[in-house]
């Protein structure tokens, strides 16, 4: 852990914060994908830090951190040496959305040189994700800065016409594609009057919807007088 956390984390294709902190889940996520570390759960870390060891390390608890670090986090002096292409994993069911609108992560986009980086990466949301080729020659001739990080780089989007990938299947179209709403019926047609019951001035008819008792009388005793 003090090797991932405060040597080489972006080895491991791990980005912390700006504080240097990660999630414990993106700490297991990461040694889950060593041999011989696939066993290892929060309790074991836990452990680790009530004893001697927890001295190296700061927590709370959903993050850890290692109290002496070796790397720095610049996010604002753009990378110089930016290779021509980076690549990225993206889920499956947000492949079409990429493809049309660009990468917009929530917090910042982690790319990496390596296919098999990006790879690795892209499998901790996704067992199949789709790789994404980003051109970084035009992007940053357009403003769009990349920021490194030992053997990744980092930016905050990437617009769709800088991005490169897999046509989208048929299938994903179909799932992206909007229902269509159904426009509910006007209470007032061109022509017509639209009978309410809860309009009804009468309020016995108004609630039961049934005429009320001793109409037939009435009606008769009308007649009579007029006769």
């Amino acid at each position: 852990m003090s090797f991932i956390l405060g040597r080489k984390p972006d080895e491991f294709g791990l980005v912390p914060d700006i504080d240097g902190y990660l999630t414990y889940k993106e700490l297991l996520r990461a040694m889950h994908e060593e041999p011989g570390w696939s066993y290892v759960r929060q309790s074991h870390i836990q452990e680790v830090l009530m004893g001697k060891g927890g001295s190296l390390f700061e927590w709370d608890e959903n993050r850890i951190k290692v109290r002496e670090r070796h790397w720095s986090l610049d996010l604002k002096t753009p990378g110089l040496a930016v290779p021509k292409i980076l690549y990225v994993c993206v889920r499956r069911r947000t492949h079409a959305y990429v493809m049309e609108h660009g990468l917009k992560p929530e917090r910042h986009l982690v790319l990496s040189p390596d296919r098999e980086m990006a790879l690795r990466i892209g499998r901790r949301r996704d067992q199949k994700p789709v790789m994404i080729e980003v051109m970084t020659g035009p992007a940053q001739a357009q403003g769009i800065p990349f920021y490194s990080f030992g053997q990744l780089f980092l930016a905050t989007q990437i617009p769709p016409e800088f991005v490169s990938g897999p046509p989208v299947s048929k299938e994903a179209e179909e799932k992206r594609q909007p229902e269509k709403a159904v426009p509910a019926p006007p209470d007032f047609l061109a022509g017509t009057f639209v009978l309410n019951a809860y309009r009804d001035p009468d309020r016995s008819r108004r609630f039961s919807g049934k005429k009320q008792r001793g109409w037939k009388e009435d009606a008769r005793k009308l007649r009579r007088k007029r006769a």
